[in-house]
């Protein structure tokens, strides 16, 4: 389960800031999804930087039902 989030050092090399406040403010700038955990630490998903979707593709949308006199 560790390897589904940056460490704490990839994020810092990441960011280039050790400060937390400064790697959430950086991230946000960067535009990458995170989370801010208990501690008040951003957490990245690899995924986000590795270019993975682990999200399932989107369903199709149903066509809507049309009387067969309008067809």
């Amino acid at each position: 389960m560790s390897d589904m989030f940056l460490t704490k050092d990839e994020i810092a090399t990441l960011t280039g800031r050790k400060s937390k406040s400064k790697q959430i403010e950086a991230l946000r700038t960067m535009g990458l999804p995170f989370w801010v955990n208990a501690l008040d630490a951003p957490v990245v998903p690899r995924s986000a930087i590795e270019g993975r979707r682990d999200l399932p593709e989107p369903k199709p949308e149903k066509l809507p039902w049309i009387p067969a006199v309008l067809r």
